[in-house]
């Protein structure tokens, strides 16, 4: 009786071990879509159209590691701020892209939802402190002018793939940039000032 006990124990202690080394560790699940350098270039800029610019350029750069040209302005090949260029698999780095996208996107949400969370950037002597008014539609076009940049590649890739996975990724970041632009479009119709995506 005890033998048969501690045989089922021991076949047990042995099942139970077998999974947990079969299991991939927690980190390993799911790949992080920013790099460790650009992880910090987004945590400095706190305010929301240089967020803008910083996310528009971690998406330019894994078009660059993919061979698509979008337009952007992509930091050389190793730079000290950026570090290394992002790597993966194509659909880790069109992953990445989607999941940029609607980091930006949500960005901008939850700013419009709580315009008193703004951060802007210390003014010099010469200039008035910011606003909300000041960054947050610059922001948005920024974005928009990136999704702009972007859709016509996104679509061009979609109906190059034969993938399913692939062209579902293709498919959810083009339906997010027309999101966007549409966004803009509800901007007030103020006169925009310069922007620039890069």
């Amino acid at each position: 009786m005890k033998a048969t006990r501690f045989k089922s124990l021991f076949v047990l202690c042995i099942a139970i071990s077998g999974l947990v080394l079969a299991a991939p560790p927690a980190n390993a699940q799911r790949r992080d879509y920013l790099t460790d350098d650009e992880v910090e270039i987004v945590r400095d800029a706190q305010q929301i159209d240089s967020r803008m610019r910083v996310l528009m350029r971690a998406i330019d750069r894994r078009f660059a590691v993919l061979g698509i040209d979008a337009g952007g302005n992509v930091p050389k090949e190793k730079s000290e701020a950026w570090g290394p260029p992002p790597a993966g698999t194509r659909m880790e780095l069109l992953d990445d892209i989607r999941r940029i996208i609607q980091k930006a996107v949500d960005d901008i949400d939850n700013l419009s939802e709580r315009p008193d969370s703004i951060v802007v950037e210390s003014p010099t002597k010469k200039e008035k402190p910011k606003k909300y008014e000041d960054v947050f539609p610059p922001a948005v076009r920024i974005l928009a002018a990136a999704a702009r940049r972007y859709e016509p590649i996104l679509k061009r890739e979609y109906e190059a793939s034969k993938d399913e996975r692939e062209r579902g990724l293709l498919s959810q970041s083009g339906d997010l940039c027309e999101e966007i632009i549409a966004a803009e479009g509800r901007l007030k119709s103020d006169p925009p000032k310069k922007t620039e995506d890069r």
